[in-house]
């Protein structure tokens, strides 16, 4: 991908109206014989019950701009250090005999000189990769997306980060910086796991959540990629069948090659502000073809003339087009980004800037 291509469109200015609130009415007294004093007493009592219910309403919101502010802004960290996690669990694992997991694809810097990267392709031992950008539409209905196609020599070397190298609630970083920190050579946004409490979090072999709540993806180690039931099983069943990383976001969009009916209707889950997923948006899919090579793309959106966004169904036949027998929905929005060799390349979000996102997939740059 040329970096001095300007094909992007300028970022816009953000505005946003804000909603001016109702004036406040007078209270008048109604008595029309009424003494002075009686209607000052009135006055005073009114005042009285108008101070306290806007205090109990102050309460109310305090508590609950508390409780919000806890749940969806605060960090929560429940593991710190996940890259010395992870590396105590494998070695745990291979002392117990268990089968080589991550140290499989980490160890391989004798093959650094084997690395050959261009704007858009780069071919290792660990993977090849080739990203194309393509334009459909014209005018207000031009839709702009990427693809990038891979091809692993080892499934493993297809890995999960996180944000800050930390595990829990709310913790956001910029995709590029999180895959900057790995060292990636590819890298797009995950299932942003860090948003909801439920769904089946495992990661590079490492089971991190267990409270299965919808439809998930499962890497395998040996190559193959599944839809699954995340509550029709254990996040240590999945890890005992093979499962390497899992993804809970959704939904599914390709099933056997064909595109699944009903998904311009699904709901992710029920958390604030994630209600729905519809309409034309900015999105992130990953699918898989018959032979194992999978295919991630981020179809760009909310910027009129470059990028409209793609509806639920419409990614779904996008993905069934691109080969894929399998697909599924990733985090969207703001957050769609693909990394490539050091740079975003694609628009995020319609301005250009990227949101945090909780987690990213990527792939270690050997060159």
């Amino acid at each position: 991908m040329d970096e001095n291509t300007d094909y992007r469109p300028s970022p816009a200015p953000n505005s946003r109206p804000w909603a001016e609130e109702p004036a406040e009415s007078e209270a008048h007294d109604g008595s029309a014989g009424g003494s002075a004093a009686a209607a000052g007493r009135g006055k005073k009592r009114r005042r009285r019950v108008v101070v306290a219910t806007s205090l109990a309403a102050a309460l109310t919101l305090t508590s609950v701009s508390a409780w919000a502010l806890n749940r969806y802004v605060i960090d929560h960290v429940e593991v710190s250090n996940v890259s010395e996690y992870e590396a105590q669990q494998e070695s745990s694992a291979d002392s117990a005999g268990s089968s080589a997991s991550s140290s499989d694809t980490s160890d391989n810097s004798g093959d650094a000189t084997s690395a050959q990267v261009t704007d858009s392709t780069y071919t290792a031992s660990n993977a090849s990769i080739a990203i194309e950008q393509h334009s459909t539409g014209s005018g207000d209905n031009t839709v702009t997306y990427y693809v990038a196609t891979v091809d692993l020599s080892d499934a493993t070397a297809l890995r999960s980060a996180f944000a800050n190298d930390s595990f829990g609630l709310n913790i956001t970083e910029n995709t590029s910086d999180i895959a900057a920190d790995r060292g990636a050579i590819f890298a797009i946004n995950g299932d942003y796991y860090g948003f909801r409490d439920t769904g089946i979090v495992i990661r590079n072999g490492v089971i991190y959540r267990d409270d299965g709540a919808r439809e998930g993806l499962a890497f395998y180690r040996d190559g193959s990629v599944k839809l699954y039931d995340e509550t029709a099983t254990t996040a240590q069943e999945l890890v005992d069948d093979g499962v390497w990383n899992t993804l809970s976001f959704g939904p599914a969009l390709v099933e056997n090659g064909s595109v699944i009916s009903g998904i311009d209707t699904v709901e992710v889950d029920t958390n604030f502000g994630n209600h729905s997923i519809q309409g034309e948006q900015p999105r992130t899919l990953v699918g898989v073809k018959a032979d194992g090579t999978l295919v991630f793309v981020v179809v760009d959106g909310r910027s009129t003339g470059y990028s409209k966004g793609m509806t639920m169904t419409e990614a779904a036949e996008l993905m069934v087009s691109l080969g894929c027998e399998t697909a599924y929905n990733l985090d969207g929005g703001g957050s769609s980004t693909m990394y490539f060799n050091g740079g975003v390349v694609n628009y995020p979000g319609g301005t250009g800037n990227e949101r945090g996102t909780s987690d990213i997939l990527y792939i270690e740059d050997l060159s």
